[in-house]
Parts: C-alpha cells; structure tokens; sequence
C-alpha cells in the first residue's frame, strides 16, 4: 500500500507556486512595457489627492523612470507595506464592516470603487521587474526611503522630504532579457509614455503635470482646466477653438444583481472639452475617454461621440476631444481588464445616447460657416459611378463641363448621363496616383519661404527621430528648435512640402503624416504608405469654394480619365455620380426624352 501512494505522489504533475512565481506572473500581466509604470505611479499620484505630478524618463523609460507627487503620502509602516503583493489602501474591509462604505453586492467581488487602483499590486509588479525607490511623507516631521529587492523592502531609511511621494524606477525588466528584447525602439517606447501623459493631463485638468525627457521638458499643464490643459498639450489655436460639454442626468436603472430585479436611481454625470470641428486628426489618437477619471478604450462611446460631431466633421477625420463620464459604482466593474484599460458598463447603450446628445448639444454653437453642401434636395436618385459601369474610365475625360455647383462640384454632360463630379475627392484620387507612382523617384516639392512653425503634439515630436526618413521620401523637409525665442520645445520649421501637380500641401499636413506613420495599428509597411499618401493627397487638393473655371474642370476631368481608379478617392468615398437621363424624365413627368 504504501509503495503504491509513493508512485502516485511521485506522478503528481500539479504543484503550488511559489510566492515568487506568483509575482513574476503577476508583474507579467501587469508591467509589459515603461509606459506600464507611468500610469501605475500617476494612478497613485492621483488616488493620494496630489495636484501636481512630475514624470521624468531617460531613454526609453527602461534606465530610468521617476513619478514626483504632492499628494497626502505615506507613512513608514505603509511605505513598507506598499511594495508588497496584494496590499492596498484603496479597498477598506474595517470600513464595510462598518458602513461607512458601500459593501460589494455579491461575494467575492469587489466592492464600488472611488479609486483608479484597487488590486494591491502596482508597486509589487514594477519591484519584480525593475528596481524601486520610494521616498515618501504624511506630512510629520520626516519622511521614509524604502529600496526594494523584489517586492520586499530592501532597506528602510529616514528621510527629509515635504508631504507627498516620489517614485524611482531603475534598470526595468533587466532580469528579464526577453522581455526588453520585445520593446519597441527608445522613440517608439517613449511616444507611447507621451501619449498616456498627454491624455492623463486632458482627462485630469485640475492636476497640473509635467513631462521631462533626458532632462528636456516636453509638456507641461498648469492644473488650472481644459484650455490650460489644451494649451500644454497642443497649442494656443487649439486651446482658443474648444468648448467645455458639462451635462447631468438622472435615470432608473434595473439593478441586474438582485433578485428579484429592482430598480435604482442613477445619476450619471459628463465632462469634458471639445475641440471645433475645424481642427481634425487622420487618426482618433487624439480622442481620449474615461470612466470614473479611468482612461478607457471603448468603441461604442467613441463612436457616440463621433456621430455627435455628425455631418461637422470632414469625411475621414476625428476629432480633438477629452470626456470623462462620471456613474454610480454599481453599474460599473473596473475589474475585468489586467491593465485595467477596459471598464464594462451596466448600461453602455444609455450612456452612449446621452454621450452623443450632449457633443451634439455642446457643438450647436460652433460656427457651421465651413460645413459643406452635401445635398441638392432633389429627387432624382444619385448612383456612384463604378468600374462595373459601362463608363470606362478614360470616358471621363471626354465629359463636358457644364458649370459649378456651390464651388464645390462639377456638373458635366457624358453621352446621356450627368455627371456630378466632387473637385476634391477627384483632385484627391489624382494627386494620391501621382504620389504612389512618384515616391520610389524624385518628389516634386515646393519650398516655404520662410519656413512656416508647426507645433506638435509631445507623441508626435516623439516619433520625429524614426520616421524623419520616410517624412523626406514624402517631400517633407524640416528642423527642429533652434533655440530662438519665439519657438517652443515642441516646434518644427516646415522648409518645403510635397506638391506633385505644382499645389503645395499645407504645411500642418505634416502633423497627420506623422500620426500615420508612427500608428502602432498599421499593418504593413505598404498599407503605412498608402495612409500616409492618402492624407498627404487630401492636404494638397483642391477644397471646398474653390472656384473652378471651364478650361480648369477640364483639365481635372481629362488628368481624372488617366487614373488608374477615378472612381473612388483615397479613402473609399466615390468621385462621381450619376443621372440618367431617363431619370430626369421619370421625375419630371415627360413621356420621352427628346422634343422632336
């Protein structure tokens, strides 16, 4: 008997982890990359009620990374505590033992929270990963220095600091070799840093932040709201073009833990600021959401907010815009994501609407001056002309141009259709075959003189150093700060721009052509190329309310017919419609569709 429990026990194949796999797991899940880390340590830095956060990283964040708060801080025996797995401050069982909270509605779930962090292991992940200082104070007459050797304090020294606490990381994921072999370049890894920051300081714009870069600084926002914190994020023309969106509603919501189902009164609050839709983006980047203060990534709210911009928007582009929506703890579980970049929401749907209501509400103001005609109200039914048509494309060419409409289209007569021709999109399409058939040659380029200052976002100046080869073969050509004083540190000087067909792109065209470029989402390298083209075509073509005169509707039709796909522009929208003649006739009631 006892030979055979030895074999039995010598084939068990399942075991407990030790406490120290448990945490390299844990920190595995945790902290894949430096960017990881600074949103770990400005969590904390605004659960402790700081106002003022400091982030300073040399290199890519791996060497050094450090957090500087003035929140409330920590005592001796917390700051121990902190670096240790699965301690937090932030869920208080004493304090739902005893009311003074709400307790979880189910067991084993966590209770509604009033905090970004929540799980106790932040501090504990970074410490398994990197090396951990924290130097910290309560607000007593000195503070605390913990150095840490995993997520265990190390040493414990006395220091003098005022209230608040400052977090050094050094020498990340230096014993996981793996692991800092996967990061991206020290650009790549350091955008991403600048972008979290950007949008922590745009979703939090009573905290004044600072972001420092091997000893430069990159961004700064002065806590003071959102055109303060659009200034130090963007510029001065994005700040001054923006408009706050506050709204309140109360709703009754069917409770979907209880049984039986009982309803609840819910107030559900929404803040933010929305840039005018005269300032757009390639990409929605520089869209950024949270729940409960928490950035998130969630389509159906972002679309919500797209279709209240609605038909302000151009085809293609996204707004500027930063919106936090405020709910009840029980219609939330911001437990369902390691990262906890994903919140689900009770009632997604409602908030959605009401989302999109209050954008379209707070926008109704803007100056709608700039919006283009898209209708002519007529009955006659429009068809995109297609390859699939009997219309070959060099056709196009042999079209007679009748006249303009609104300076926006072209209205022109091809055998017995009507032709509606959209000038941008076609100038679109034709500047787009220019620049693909061009780009492995010599870029025709214009030169601006004097050069014209274009200002970056702190992502985008992020990304100049990698993608300064690919910007030039696109015909860009620029320098960086020159120290003088009427540049800032996130300034570049535009000294030429691609113009295929002899018109120059604008030179802020070369903000969308970064966003593009540096997209982490992109596919491939051709796919990368065809969307940078796209948005350099769409920068230099014709626009809207420019007149047109015969000889030059022409000219674009005739350049159009030798396009290889007149049919749609870069971005998939159609170039041309079409009217049949039989159409006229059925709408206007005739019998024929000639007077003989």
């Amino acid at each position: 008997m006892s030979n055979q429990e030895d074999t039995e026990d010598s084939n068990n194949s399942i075991c407990r982890l030790s406490d120290e796999m448990i945490a390299a797991v844990a920190a595995a899940e945790v902290i894949t990359r430096p960017a990881d880390v600074v949103v770990e340590l400005i969590e904390n830095a605004l659960d402790a009620g700081a106002d003022r956060i400091h982030i300073s990283v040399t290199g890519d964040g791996t060497n050094q990374l450090v957090v500087r708060d003035n929140g409330q801080g920590m005592s001796k025996q917390d700051a121990i505590l902190a670096v240790q797995r699965h301690t937090t401050s932030k869920i208080d069982t004493t304090k739902q033992a005893s009311g003074e909270i709400m307790p979880a509605e189910q067991e084993g779930t966590i209770p509604p929270l009033e905090t970004l962090g929540f799980r106790g292991e932040a501090l504990a992940s970074i410490a398994t990963v990197g090396t951990v200082k924290i130097e910290t104070n309560n607000g007593g007459p000195r503070g605390t220095i913990v150095k840490t050797n995993g997520p265990t304090a190390e040493t414990v020294e006395p220091a003098g600091r005022a209230c608040g606490t400052t977090v050094t990381v050094r020498d990340l994921f230096e014993t996981v070799p793996a692991r800092q072999e996967a990061l991206a370049s020290s650009q790549t890894e350091f955008a991403q840093i600048s972008k979290l920051v950007s949008r922590y300081a745009l979703l939090h714009p009573m905290t004044a932040m600072s972001l420092q870069h091997d000893g430069n600084k990159v961004l700064s926002t002065s806590g003071e709201g959102y055109t303060s914190a659009l200034l130090g994020v963007y510029d001065r023309e994005i700040a001054a073009q923006s408009t706050t969106i506050e709204s309140t509603q109360t709703v009754d919501v069917e409770s979907k833990s209880n049984t039986p189902t009982q309803t609840q009164t819910a107030t559900i609050e929404i803040d933010g600021v929305l840039v005018h839709p005269t300032i757009t983006r390639a990409s929605r980047d520089a869209l950024s959401i949270a729940i409960d203060g928490r950035p998130v990534s969630d389509e159906t709210l972002t679309t919500a907010i797209m279709n209240g911009y609605s038909e302000l928007l151009p085809s293609g582009r996204n707004p500027i815009a930063a919106v936090t929506i405020s709910l009840p703890g029980s219609l939330t579980d911001h437990n369902v994501h390691p990262r906890k970049q994903v919140v689900r929401i009770q009632t997604t749907d409602l908030i959605a609407d009401m989302l999109e209501t209050s954008v379209n509400d707070a926008l109704s103001t803007v100056d709608q001056r700039q919006i283009d005609a898209l209708s002519t109200e007529l009955d006659a039914p429009f068809e995109p002309l297609t390859d699939s048509d009997h219309t070959p494309s060099a056709a196009i060419a042999d079209a007679d141009v009748l006249g303009q409409f609104k300076k926006l289209y072209l209205l022109c007569s091809l055998d017995d259709t009507l032709l509606i021709v959209d000038q941008h999109a076609a100038h679109e399409r034709i500047t787009y075959e220019r620049l693909s058939a061009t780009i492995d040659d010599n870029l025709p380029t214009v030169a601006i003189d004097p050069p014209v200052l274009v200002s970056l976002t702190p992502g985008q100046h992020a990304a100049l150093d990698h993608i300064t080869d690919q910007l030039t073969q696109y015909g860009y050509e620029y320098t960086t700060g020159d120290g003088s004083a009427q540049k800032t540190h996130r300034t570049i000087s535009v000294h030429s721009v691609p113009a295929p067909l002899g018109q120059p792109a604008a030179p802020m065209s070369i903000c969308d052509a970064i966003d593009t470029l540096q997209n982490d989402d992109t596919p491939s390298a051709a796919d990368e190329q065809d969307k940078a083209l796209a948005e350099v075509a769409c920068h230099q073509s014709l626009r809207a309310g420019e007149m047109l005169d015969p000889s030059a509707g022409d000219e674009l039709l005739s350049q159009l017919g030798a396009c290889e796909n007149p049919y749609a522009c870069p971005h998939g929208r159609p170039v041309v419609l079409t009217v049949d003649e039989m159409d006229l006739v059925r709408g206007f009631g005739r019998r024929n569709t000639r007077i003989n």
